[in-house]
């Protein structure tokens, strides 16, 4: 697939048959009439459409290359049809890093597809994820939570990736206070940042929007959710939020602080070694009930469970002003309408994720539907 259009490539039990039903396809595609020509073995079709752009093949002995090309791509479309079809099948080496019997490449992106009558099963490895860097821990406290929420997933993050993930929180909450000491803040999130194991559960149990996601508090309080990390000294994690019991109209809890945000309130939280931070109270409160201090071991830095139902009415929520000045909630808009149908009838997803060399993230997940 390209920019100008898009190439396919097979084998074909019969080329006379298939120039006939080519020829016929052509035409009920508004494509002009066009003669084969044969040259240096190669047979070659290009007809132009009557609404723009261009189709046609190229055929050398039982193999075929079919292109549709957009506007002035028919020209550079054809000669790569020509050069793929003089290629020698092969199969492609990237293909050797995941299991599967179809498969999905994109640059530095390989998916493999298998599956059954009633489940997907996906795995893939990819660059483009903006994700911190996992590092296997072996023990988590969160190995043993179930949850039936939109999205549940237990991760082992490195160092690294803990202050990353630490400060892009603090960032986010900045831009909802304006009011709270920038200073204070990062002074805050990094003595904190210091007493998390790396340990973290992310709960996001349903999606509410109430406003223009276009506005940053719209969408931080769109998933309700609730974030959890292990800490290593209860006491320095206290002693390090302390502060925030002097910002203004802040309430101070039993088990922490209650923070009155634009859009809604936070809840940061302390239970045992674990360190809560939500922006929904209920959801909040299930995540602590839900806490133990008892760890399990675990296969994968990251796994994870969807409710595809859940996401699939979030998806519902996204408003056509919204859909029109957003390309991101465009795109997701889009994937509602494809996917919508299918996540509403699905079962939950679940699956794991690791690291992989290069920087590369490894992802794999099952999709299952009901049994007929």
């Amino acid at each position: 697939m390209r920019n100008d259009g898009r190439v396919s490539c097979m084998r074909v039990a019969d080329a006379k048959v298939f120039q006939a039903k080519a020829a016929e396809a052509i035409t009920a595609a508004g494509g002009a009439e066009a003669k084969p020509t044969t040259r240096g073995g190669v047979t070659t079709v290009h007809a132009d459409r009557d609404m723009g752009g261009s189709m046609g093949y190229a055929m050398k002995g039982k193999e075929v290359c079919a292109f549709g090309a957009i506007e002035r791509g028919g020209a550079d479309l054809l000669k790569e049809s020509v050069r793929l079809v003089g290629k020698a099948p092969a199969r492609d080496a990237r293909l050797g890093k995941v299991p599967g019997v179809a498969f999905v490449v994109s640059g530095n992106t390989v998916v493999g597809l298998d599956g059954t009558a009633n489940a997907l099963q996906v795995e893939g490895v990819t660059t483009k994820l903006q994700l911190p860097v996992f590092q296997a821990r072996g023990t988590s406290p969160y190995a043993a939570m179930n949850s039936e929420g939109l999205l549940s997933s237990r991760a082992s993050i490195s160092p690294m990736g803990v202050f990353q993930t630490v400060d892009t929180m603090r960032s986010t909450l900045q831009v909802l206070c304006p009011t709270c000491p920038k200073e204070q803040m990062v002074s805050m999130a990094k003595a904190v940042t210091k007493q998390l194991t790396g340990h973290m559960l992310v709960n996001m149990d349903h999606v509410q929007v109430r406003g223009s996601l276009r506005a940053m508090s719209t969408r931080f309080f769109a998933v309700r959710q609730a974030v959890a990390a292990e800490v290593k000294d209860v006491a320095a994690v206290k002693a390090a939020l302390a502060p925030l019991g002097k910002l203004p109209d802040v309430l101070v809890l039993e088990d922490g602080w209650k923070l009155p945000l634009k859009g809604g309130n936070v809840f940061v939280r302390i239970k045992g070694k674990q360190l809560v931070l939500g922006n929904e109270e209920s959801v909040t409160q299930a995540t602590l009930a839900a806490l133990t201090e008892t760890g399990t071991k675990t296969e994968h830095p990251v796994d994870f469970a969807v409710d595809p139902k859940r996401v699939a009415r979030g998806l519902a929520q996204i408003s056509l002003t919204d859909i029109l000045a957003d390309e991101l909630l465009a795109a997701l808009f889009a994937a509602s309408s494809e996917l919508g149908p299918l996540l509403a009838r699905s079962e939950r997803i679940t699956g794991w994720m690791d690291a992989a060399p290069g920087g590369a993230h490894r992802v794999s997940l099952t999709w299952p539907l009901p049994p007929q």
